[in-house]
């Protein structure tokens, strides 16, 4: 073998044992934050969901309770400050006051015996209450995905990586201040 064709092929060599790790970082680090995009359009579907079912909930309530506009207005506001939030972290304050209303709308409920036992109501609650839970789940996943995300990028030799194509951490989904308690939704009393 002559000198050239040894030399290319060190310089090939070395080359790949500096690519090749790099490549599979990039590439780790894309897959991640697709788990991470994924987790949060599925919030969004859920808080979708809900938002779906919540003026089916407000018309079922308004027919036993119409004296009670300002709970329906502020659940309407609450419902359009979500629609409009365009960030997870104002997704995350829109779906607090969201469901802040939602429980002033429940306190309403609890006035009308005969709305309680309406089969329309019924299913609806069991709707919104099976949302909840899956919301929570959603929340749960995102957070996770963005912990094993943040972790990856900060982490030799993926920080070279993240650095060079510009991969940024990503922001958890965190409930506004006050928002830590989650609505209870039990219409069985």
């Amino acid at each position: 073998m002559n000198k050239g064709l040894k030399i290319s092929l060190i310089i090939l060599a070395v080359l790949a044992i500096i690519f090749l790790p790099l490549i599979g970082s990039y590439n780790s680090i894309v897959g991640l934050e697709q788990k991470v995009n994924a987790a949060e359009s599925n919030i969004d579907a859920q808080l979708q969901r809900r938002s779906d079912l919540i003026p089916n909930l407000v018309q079922t309530v308004k027919g036993y309770a119409a004296q009670e506009k300002t709970i329906f207005t502020d659940v309407a506001n609450a419902r359009a400050k979500l629609a409009g939030a365009q960030t997870i972290t104002d997704r995350a304050n829109a779906d607090a006051q969201l469901s802040s209303s939602l429980s002033r709308l429940l306190v309403v409920v609890e006035r009308y015996p005969d709305l309680k036992s309406n089969q329309n109501f019924k299913d609806l609650s069991v709707a919104l209450e099976g949302t909840e839970n899956r919301i929570a789940i959603a929340r749960q996943d995102y957070n996770n995905y963005v912990n094993d995300y943040n972790t990856s990028i900060k982490r030799f030799p993926n920080s070279i990586v993240s650095g060079m194509f510009g991969f940024s951490q990503k922001p958890y989904y965190k409930a506004s201040q006050g928002a830590q308690e989650v609505p209870k939704v039990d219409f069985t009393k």
